[in-house]
């Protein structure tokens, strides 16, 4: 046989038979990446109360500061990737950003009773990083999944379903081995789940950097993710290149204490980004009627989905104080981690998303617009807060209720995820002019972000015992009431959204 009959691996991949190896090689990577990020998650605000012994309230709010900025450095990141870098260099720095992020938080914890002052420093510093890092990382990997096939190839979809799996492996097993060594009773130990955050990140990152060459090749052969090739490009001075990662590390640094301990403007940026764009997008004169339209139902959706994701994200904050205060977890045995529970959305997305896919095929033209998918999910998720809240009606003050209250909550949201956050994002593909395709995802990040600081303002309500909060003139006096509080919200939210998906989606297909 003549050899240049012979296929190479990258073509053999890259036929209907099977997945390219790329694919597998981003999994591996993307579900590293998301241990660490859950994992430490998971033990942040335990971390804040019971080692640095901030006040419940700071530290929601400052947990709200960090994961909002955490989805707002994406927008910087996928530019730069874009205009300069290229998705490979942004993913390498990102994940050595981030696993280093971690080590400052391991020598925050490792000396927090000694030296107070330098771990306060330390704790904000390795916070910077990890949201420089993300910025970097997050918008690059996903993006490069679909490159791995040909225009239209019919294998796209079910790459995009096994990357996800690997967010969901990384999203369970993070809180699960972080939880076991870190989030042990003792303070002292939550050193070891950052370490083991920051090793499973450079494991990702050796991973890429081993297999990238080899495997992360477009159908043709062709490596992917390679730095913008342009006749006036010039190549960056590495120094130069030190100091600006160092100054957009700082900045974060920055943004995040000033957020937290001076003045809480995070909230009022993202409105004024989100108007910014809008006036952008809709004051363009070559769009026309019809994408205006279109790009109106995505704002719209925007909208209601910061109402699910404030009380969604309530996992990582309030929901972690109520596993850790309010929930029995001694199984005789053994006692159950507080940091535990929050495996258990990733391991509910994995044990359900086949059924929802499922189900919507087996509906057939009876199958849901999106709009009313995204309103059942608002439901859902506020089926799933009413569910708690009867667990906790009528309670003492430190009595603790079963596990399976929130065990049942969590499998609520989930679901609700599985009808939200998919359905949405493929809104935005489908809706977006190519022009404003980008610009239009930063929205979603967007509104990511805000419901991020708004869960971090809720959760910052979280009733102690000792006082009464407020919220919009609503009184929380135990936990039945702060927990209604999300039934009212994502309830009312779901409502109004169920009266306009009839309106949605005519505006979706209109063609005048």
């Amino acid at each position: 046989m003549d050899q240049s009959e012979i296929l190479k691996p990258e073509q053999l991949d890259a036929t209907p038979k099977g997945h390219p190896k790329g694919l597998y090689v981003l999994f591996a990577t993307e579900m590293w990446e998301r241990f660490n990020y859950y994992g430490m998650r998971a033990i942040l605000v335990l971390f804040m109360t019971k080692a640095l012994l901030f006040d419940k309230a700071f530290a929601s709010n400052l947990y709200g500061s960090y994961t909002g900025l955490v989805y707002l450095t994406p927008l910087i990141g996928g530019f730069v990737a874009d205009r300069y870098w290229g998705n490979r260099r942004s993913i390498i720095t990102g994940g050595i950003l981030m696993s280093f992020g971690n080590l400052l938080m391991f020598a925050c914890a490792s000396m927090y009773q000694s030296n107070l002052q330098l771990s306060a420093f330390l704790f904000f510093t390795g916070l910077g990083f990890m949201i420089a890092g993300n910025g970097f990382f997050k918008p690059n990997i996903s993006s490069m999944v679909g490159q791995l096939y040909p225009p239209n190839d019919k294998r796209i979809d079910a790459a995009y379903t096994i990357f996800y799996m690997g967010i969901n492996v990384g999203g369970a097993l993070g809180p699960f081995i972080c939880g076991y060594f870190g989030d042990t009773g003792n303070p002292a130990d939550f050193k070891w789940a950052f370490l083991c955050a920051s090793i499973a990140m450079a494991i990702g990152v050796v991973v890429f950097v081993y297999l990238k060459d080899k495997y992360i090749r477009h159908p043709d052969g062709a490596p992917l993710g390679m730095s913008p090739v342009s006749p006036d490009a010039v190549k960056p001075n590495p120094a130069l290149v030190y100091v600006s990662l160092l100054a957009f590390v700082a900045i974060c640094v920055g943004m995040l204490y000033i957020d937290a301990r001076v003045y809480s403007y995070l909230s009022y940026l993202l409105i004024v980004a989100v108007v910014g764009i809008a006036y952008m997008i809709f004051a363009d004169k070559n769009l026309t009627r019809v994408e205006k339209k279109k790009i109106s139902v995505i704002f719209i959706v925007a909208f209601f989905v910061v109402f699910f994701w404030s009380a969604f994200e309530q996992a990582g904050a309030s929901l972690t104080f109520f596993a850790e205060e309010q929930t029995q977890r001694d199984l005789g045995f053994f006692t159950v981690p507080a940091s535990w529970f929050q495996s258990l959305n990733s391991l509910f997305v994995v044990a359900f998303a086949p059924l929802f896919a499922w189900l919507w095929i087996k509906l057939g033209r009876r199958e849901p617009s999106a709009p009313t998918k995204m309103a059942l999910g608002l439901l859902l998720l506020a089926v799933g807060y009413f569910v708690i809240a009867q667990g906790v009606d009528e309670i003492g003050q430190g009595v603790k209720v079963s596990m399976i209250w929130l065990i049942g909550m969590y499998a609520f949201h989930t679901w609700g995820e599985l009808c939200l956050s998919p359905i949405g994002l493929s809104l935005v593909n489908k809706l977006a002019p190519v022009k404003f395709a980008s610009l239009l995802m930063a929205v979603w990040f967007l509104a990511n972000a805000g419901s991020n600081v708004l869960a971090g303002k809720l959760s910052a309500l979280y009733p102690d015992g000792t006082k009464v909060t407020n919220f919009a003139g609503y009184e929380m006096h135990n936990l039945n009431d702060f927990f209604m509080l999300f039934v009212f919200m994502a309830g009312t939210a779901a409502v109004i959204l169920f009266f306009l998906t009839k309106w949605l989606q005519k505006t979706m297909n209109s063609t005048t």
